[in-house]
């Protein structure tokens, strides 16, 4: 059954890709589109001397989702670097229930 209020998410993985000349491993970005519960959050504006704006929203991502702090998320276009660790919610203790969208992802765009 299809949950309101989702929106595509795609996931922005920092993976690797291969070997350099020296064998070290070389990172890329490997896409994937999963569903999400989108969260505005706030922003602040920094006008001293420059104009930066810091947005900050968070974005649930069902169940069983991997997510790494290098990553990005790219929502409507816009793309949100992972702020943080993702937190995934555990199963209640008593009666085992979880929510269908328990990975909490703290997201962060700065612009200016």
């Amino acid at each position: 059954m299809p949950v309101r209020f989702t929106v595509p998410v795609v996931l922005v993985s920092r993976t690797v890709t291969g070997e350099d000349s020296f064998g070290n491993d070389v990172y890329g970005p490997v896409e994937s589109t999963v569903d999400g519960i989108f969260a505005p959050g706030g922003s602040t504006e920094q006008v001293q001397g420059q104009d930066v704006v810091t947005t900050q929203p968070t974005v649930y991502l069902r169940t069983g989702t991997s997510v790494a702090a290098v990553d990005a998320l790219r929502i409507s276009g816009v793309i949100y670097e992972v702020d943080g660790q993702p937190n995934a919610w555990p199963p209640n203790p008593y009666s085992g229930w979880q929510p269908e969208f328990s990975v909490e992802v703290k997201l962060r765009r700065v612009t200016g």
